[in-house]
């Protein structure tokens, strides 16, 4: 394939068509990534024309091209070419032809990881420090004033998390993800030959030749590797395939990105050790909401396999340390204490009678070769001594590495410890034997009927679902209050209650298998009311979780978490948590169980219930307004922790967008050191595939909580800001409502205009696309309501009804009036970070939309007339809010403050545009009836592409 030229000038597109940023010319800086692509690219053009011919070739050309054009020019000659190039292609043509193009998506991806890698290097070496690192951020809080205790101090209390989760969008597979991975490592070592020849003060252009060619073979395998390696599953995917696609990432990032991120913390901040206040978090396995695949049998093999990857990491580490603690005691003395480790392990080998630390670790690596057999089943792959005396926890393993580190810090030795052990005991410390905690979801529904079920058999209430709130409170509160179960004895209960007491009573068992750590929280989806938080109560201590009664001295192991979705969901949200509290027995059970109070906020359903501005606005406030309900405990002397746990999806319209800003815009007093998110989808694989990026990515987390916990960055919002605010909601929600859910047809035109159809039968995840055998908006799942939008480029979830609200609120009987409203928005962009980073959010959907393309998807709709009555309604609103963009911001250009993204969009758009192009194509196929395996694999195919190449917005 040909790569981009970095100097060929374009028009700007027509706004009517797309709001894609102009093109300019290559700077020096972005040399390097346009050669790595024109690299990447010229070798996957060799590779097709090797493995398919210069047919196949030049085919790919000839699209490309005739799709440049439509894309830069609105070049209607080359569109109408386009179309009736495409309409001949056979099946298999298409398929061949998607393929070279979503290979070049991934491509460059790696290419532009690669250079943001570079960059990063570039201005650390010049002492720039860019925003969201910890560099950063160490010096913003130094210049305020904080010093390093302070911090130290901040962070003994603070618990940050990223939770993986696995979700309909997921596209991509694991032997695609390791051939990739093997090119990123390829990439960096093409800039160390860069750097060896610059040191040895050869031109650009006179690069290593032999290392160089090396290189370049290597890519070229690895390359023809991809394209010989099917993108697709031929079988739908597990949750055992999803855990397994997870644990890659602990593998590839997590396990040493983890330690060496907090390595760097303690360099920075001049501290021997901090707090362990970064883990991981998994609903991988535990995730039940609506996904029936996963059972207590799921939940015990992921912690199982969890157990395995970390305790396989620990007897790697332990055998190289082994081999490098090589030190004898006729040179150097240890402690007693590290004379006694030595003595105990089982090698008598008489070659190490005088190096006590080999002798330790081969007793430390016994031990753990037995806790891997007893905890996953597992083989150790070495065996100097037999596995024996398996480790009863974590704590006791880490407790043997600390007497060899003091060991060594007591003789000479410390400088050994920053090699390896240091980052063995900081890994351990972080994942344990459980490697990350697993969150337990389900929603309330469930637990109501199992509940019921329960009460009818034990004849205490033969009709709970027809009680009121207030009842069900009393009833529940009761039975909490009793010290008997009510499960009776060989009762015929039904497969849901079984199959729900069957992963509590897993969870009771994993806990205390694999510790404290491994689940934490039991988070309950579509939480409604009080009695959804008291039912799960009631199942814990149906099984032994809960110990002891709500008016006694009972403690829940689980921290029961409501999760708050939809608008009127987060408009009671502080009122249900006060009502909870307000039972009698429920904040003394909190405080003895830890005295913590996590609350996830759901960004997808929101958005899809009420739109982009509603949405944010919404969570802003149900926020507030819990951070005020927890003060007051505290001022009462009550002081129960509370952690926002942000359901962020990938894309912008579920509440994606850059972390750093996301974290920072949070209502003044929200983060405190705590704060959970999801990584969702294949963001997961963008953030933390390559360890570098995943490291950064990292960073930004603990950067951004920092700054936001320590210097307090965002102000209360003025009430003027606050009545604006709410007016733009409510208009917001207005427009958007009245599409989505108002406007007749508006289910066929989403239907027939988007892939959401096929998308729904793509083997990309274990979850159903839909809650319900229909095709109802309301039962349409948020993850694949965005993706949808997304793979047409309209990405109405990040941006509709924005348009109208501004218009509506500048609309006002004078000219004066206009011009004060109009000031007011622009102040509150200016000094508002919720609302600038709303709009700068907005601005990168926008940025990424294409109606041209969008049109394209429209056009298989049957119905004319129902096709341009919606697409002129949305066209309408997005110019109205492209329009609103400009006014408040005053950038008349897409990205103009984000150099980064917009490079990108000029990178790579035209070659995502063809994806888009042969997508409709054979969806107009596929839905005429041409039910051919090449047609359906090559939609599937195009799928993968675009969501590779829209990142955070596909």
């Amino acid at each position: 394939m040909t790569a981009p030229s970095e100097s060929a000038p374009a028009a700007r597109p027509s706004p009517a068509r797309s709001s894609t940023p102009a093109r300019h010319a290559a700077s020096d800086a972005e040399r390097p990534l346009i050669e790595d692509i024109r690299l990447l690219g010229r070798l996957l053009g060799d590779v097709i024309r090797e493995q398919e011919g210069d047919d196949t070739f030049d085919l790919v050309e000839q699209i490309r091209r005739l799709s440049v054009a439509f894309h830069r020019h609105a070049d209607q000659a080359a569109n109408a070419a386009l179309k009736r190039r495409l309409k001949s292609l056979s099946s298999e043509q298409a398929v061949r032809v998607i393929r070279a193009f979503t290979y070049f998506s991934h491509l460059a991806n790696l290419a532009e990881d690669r250079h943001h890698i570079r960059r990063r290097a570039v201005y650390e070496r010049a002492g720039r420090w860019q925003e969201g690192s910890l560099e950063h951020a160490l010096r913003r809080l130094h210049g305020h004033g904080i010093d390093a205790q302070t911090i130290a101090r901040t962070l003994e209390h603070a618990y940050i998390s990223p939770v993986l989760t696995a979700h309909p969008t997921e596209v991509q597979r694991k032997s695609i993800l390791d051939a990739e991975r093997s090119i990123a490592r390829l990439l960096a070592e093409r800039d160390e030959i860069r750097a060896r020849s610059a040191a040895q003060g050869l031109s650009r252009d006179a690069l290593l030749p032999k290392e160089l060619a090396r290189n370049e073979a290597a890519l070229r395998a690895r390359i023809v590797q991809l394209w010989q390696t099917r993108l697709l599953r031929f079988s739908k995917l597990t949750v055992a395939d999803e855990i397994e696609n997870a644990l890659s990432y602990y593998e590839t990032t997590f396990l040493r990105e983890i330690p060496r991120l907090y390595a760097d913390l303690e360099d920075a901040l001049g501290q021997s050790s901090v707090a362990a206040f970064l883990r991981m978090g998994q609903w991988i396995g535990g995730d039940r909401d609506g996904n029936p695949n996963v059972t207590a049998e799921t939940l015990a093999y992921a912690l199982s396999r969890q157990s395995d990857l970390a305790l396989r990491h620990y007897l790697t580490e332990v055998h190289h340390l082994g081999a490098e603690l090589s030190m004898s005691t006729r040179l150097v003395a240890v402690t007693p204490e590290m004379q006694a480790l030595a003595d105990q392990s089982p090698d008598r080998n008489p070659h190490r009678a005088d190096e006590p630390y080999r002798r330790a670790l081969t007793g430390v690596y016994a031990r753990l070769a037995a806790t891997l057999k007893a905890l996953s089943g597992g083989e150790a792959a070495r065996h100097a001594v037999a596995p024996q005396n398996p480790y009863p926890d974590a704590a006791q393993f880490l407790a043997e590495l600390r007497v060899i580190e003091t060991s060594l810090r007591a003789h000479h030795g410390e400088a050994l410890i920053p090699q390896r052990l240091r980052g063995l005991i900081r890994a351990v410390e972080v994942f344990g034997f459980h490697l990350a905690t697993i969150d337990l979801r389900q929603s309330s529904d469930q637990h109501e009927a199992v509940v019921a079920e329960l009460l009818r058999v034990a004849r205490v209430a033969p009709n709970y679902e027809v009680l009121d709130e207030r009842a069900r409170q009393e009833l529940l509160q009761r039975l909490l209050s009793d010290a008997r179960v009510l499960r009776v004895p060989d009762a015929d209960y039904s497969e849901r209650t079984r199959s729900e007491l069957a992963v509590f009573e897993t969870a009771r068992r994993m806990l205390d298998r694999y510790g404290a750590a491994a689940i934490r929280h039991y988070i309950i989806s579509h939480t409604e009311t009080v009695s959804d938080l008291l039912e799960v109560l009631l199942l814990q201590k149906e099984v032994g979780l809960m110990r002891g009664t709500l008016d006694g001295e009972g403690s829940a192991r689980l921290i029961v978490v409501p999760l708050f979705e939809t608008i009127a969901d987060l408009r009671h949200a502080a009122d249900i948590l006060r009502d909870f509290y307000a039972i009698p027995g429920v904040l003394d059970l909190i405080e003895r169980s830890g005295g913590e109070q996590d609350v996830m906020l759901g960004y997808s359903d929101s958005n899809k219930d009420g739109g982009i501005f509603t949405s944010n606005w919404e969570l802003y406030r149900a926020e507030i307004a819990l951070v005020e309900f927890f003060d007051e405990l505290h001022r009462s002397g009550r002081p129960v922790r509370l952690r926002m746990f942000h359901g962020r999806g990938g894309t912008v319209g579920r509440g994606g967008g850059p972390s750093y800003e996301a974290i920072l815009a949070q209502p003044p007093g929200t983060v405190r050191g705590q704060i959970r998110l999801t990584e969702q989808g294949e963001v997961i694989n963008s953030k933390y595939a390559n360890p570098e990026i995943g490291r950064r990515n990292l960073e930004t987390l603990v950067a951004a909580t920092l700054e936001a916990s320590l210097l307090q960055p965002t102000r209360a919002a003025t009430p003027a800001f606050l009545q604006a605010a709410a007016q733009l909601s409510e208009s917001s929600m207005q427009a958007y409502r009245d599409l989505v859910y108002e406007t007749p047809g508006f289910e066929r035109f989403f239907f027939n205009a988007t892939p959401i159809r096929e998308i729904a039968e793509l083997n990309i995840g274990s979850r159903p696309a839909s809650r319900r055998a229909s095709q109802r908006i309301e039962d349409l799942r948020a993850i694949p309501w965005s993706f949808s939008w997304g793979q047409c480029r309209l990405t109405l979830p990040g941006w509709y009804g924005f348009g109208s609200a501004v218009a509506q609120f500048l609309d006002r009987p004078s000219a004066p009036e206009r011009e004060r409203a109009l000031a007011l928005l622009q102040k509150m962009y200016r000094q508002w970070p919720f609302f600038r980073t709303l709009l700068s959010n907005m601005d990168m959907v926008l940025a990424k939309s294409d109606l041209g393309l969008a049109s394209r998807y429209a056009e298989l709709l049957p119905d004319a007339r129902l096709r341009r009555r919606i697409f002129t309604a949305i066209e309408t609103e997005w110019r109205r809010t492209i329009d609103a963009l400009e006014r408040i911001t005053g950038a008349t250009e897409r990205l103009s403050g984000n150099a980064a993204l917009a490079r990108s969009i000029r990178n790579r758009f035209p070659y995502i545009d063809p994806l888009h192009h042969l997508q409709v194509e054979l969806v107009r196929r596929y839905r005429s009836g041409a039910d051919d395996e090449r047609v359906r694999r090559g939609i599937h195919i195009s799928i993968n592409g675009i969501a590779a190449g829209l990142r955070n917005t596909g």
